[in-house]
């Protein structure tokens, strides 16, 4: 993160007139490290538009690039000439993933079944981060790996001569070692199956079959899904792959025009997959006023525009069983719960302990310097909201590097009473560069208070 080693840069969000105008947000980062990967290994090209331009990403496009396929930048978009199913050149030095999981993870699975050897290597945290989840069902496919302790970077991995598919029950709810098994299966004769008794986001499967997989999926009655994948399949190059906005930073533009009053903003290209919609469904049954236009399907995924307006929000509860499909954009709902009537409840939030911050903590203390009425449980937090935002506001909040708690109590600011100050804007750049620009140009009133 920017903000360890450089000095601190405060930001002040004062009340601000109606936000209007329409704003694109930046592309989802998820799909950004597929549409590589898809396409690095479809037949033929595909035009990517929208790609998340961070370093996570970009450390996915060289690694397809080390194995043969042609990715080069043009204008706003990337061409990726790819090496077509089970074509991948064996790669001639290591292969760096710097600080990207789920770049390196799923490329492990992509490239685990190919008879060549491959090593991969990492920055620091990510050489501390745990590989065996993905490894070990690259081995029972034939895969062998010589590793460091622990399954841990740098490691090099050797396929067989022929892998074996498997059938592969998921341990836990994990969509990277779901998808490392199906990228894995495309290499290897036959059907793998993956079985996965919790649903996590399926980009990878929707993807899969946007790129021509023969691809299956299957819930039974306890909602267990089983995704049969056939192996050694054509896939071939999407001619105009656009990666959709991400909802977790549609987040802030979303919730900022439910709550500043005279507020009207259409956010462009929002990702609508039901696996990451959880905050728009919320604040729906809060009340607010958002309309779904032009829904459309975008290499698989849905996408659609959002025209959102100032909304009378009213508390609700939010159910446990929600969490997964939102569990970044609490922090910011918690702001939409500031000025609804009466007592929103938030249930199932222990994951939030363990993000980037206790991010539980540090929206409870957000809430508590700025004049907002909540209590805080060990997995819940329950806010009660004052409609007019009278008495909201003041305050300077601690984001603990945090970019989220950043940005949520910068939309605090937006609709209090007085203005709210966070103690370091920095990190926003990580996550989310364009905020303050989009923020702005809607007509939000941020100010750096850096000296």
């Amino acid at each position: 993160m920017s903000g360890h080693d450089s000095a601190p840069q405060p930001m002040q969000a004062s009340k601000s007139p109606g936000l209007a105008g329409a704003a694109k947000i930046p592309g989802d980062k998820s799909i950004s490290h597929r549409a590589f990967l898809f396409g690095g290994l479809a037949a033929g090209r595909t035009r990517v538009s929208g790609l998340l331009e961070g370093e996570d990403v970009l450390a996915t496009g060289r690694a397809m690039r080390a194995m043969g396929a042609k990715i080069v930048k043009e204008g706003a978009h990337w061409l990726v000439d790819g090496v077509g199913n089970g074509c991948l050149l064996e790669p001639e030095a290591p292969i760096d993933f710097g600080n990207a999981g789920t770049g390196v993870r799923l490329t492990m699975g992509l490239v685990g079944p190919y008879d060549f050897g491959a090593t991969f290597t990492g920055d620091a945290s990510l050489s501390r981060r745990p590989m065996g989840r993905v490894l070990d069902p690259l081995r029972l496919m034939g895969v062998q790996v010589a590793a460091r302790t622990g399954d841990r970077l740098p490691l090099s991995i050797r396929g067989p001569r022929v892998a074996a598919p498997i059938s592969y029950r998921v341990p836990m709810a994990s969509a990277q070692v779901k998808s490392a098994v199906l990228l894995a299966g495309l290499n290897a004769p036959g059907v793998t199956t993956v079985i996965e008794p919790v649903m996590t986001r399926d980009h990878t499967e929707k993807m899969l079959e946007g790129f021509g997989a023969t691809v299956s999926v299957e819930t039974d009655a306890a909602g267990v899904r089983t995704i049969r994948l056939e192996g050694q399949g054509r896939l071939s190059g999407v001619a105009d792959f656009v990666v959709p906005g991400d909802p977790s930073s549609a987040a802030f533009p979303i919730v900022a025009a439910c709550i500043v009053p005279g507020s009207d903003v259409t956010i462009l290209n929002v990702l609508m997959n039901p696996t990451r919609t959880g905050l728009i469904a919320t604040l729906t049954e809060m009340g607010a006023s958002i309309e779904i236009l032009d829904p459309r399907s975008s290499g698989g995924e849905d996408v659609a525009d959002l025209r959102v307006r100032h909304s009378a929000l009213k508390g609700v509860t939010v159910p446990a069983e929600r969490a997964p499909s939102m569990i970044d954009e609490y922090p910011v709902l918690a702001v939409a719960a500031a000025f609804a009537e009466g007592r929103t409840v938030m249930q199932g939030l222990e994951e939030l302990r363990v993000k980037e911050s206790d991010r539980l903590a540090a929206v409870a203390a957000g809430l508590a310097a700025n004049g907002v009425e909540h209590v805080e449980g060990p997995e819940s937090l329950t806010v009660t909201g004052r409609p007019d935002g009278k008495g909201i506001g003041g305050g300077t909040v601690a984001t603990h590097l945090d970019h989220r708690i950043a940005m949520s109590f910068l939309v605090l600011g937006l609709a209090a009473e007085k203005p709210v100050t966070i103690d370091d804007a920095a990190m926003i750049a990580t996550s989310f560069p364009e905020f303050t620009g989009l923020m702005t140009a809607l007509g939000a009133k941020l100010e750096s208070l850096a000296e």
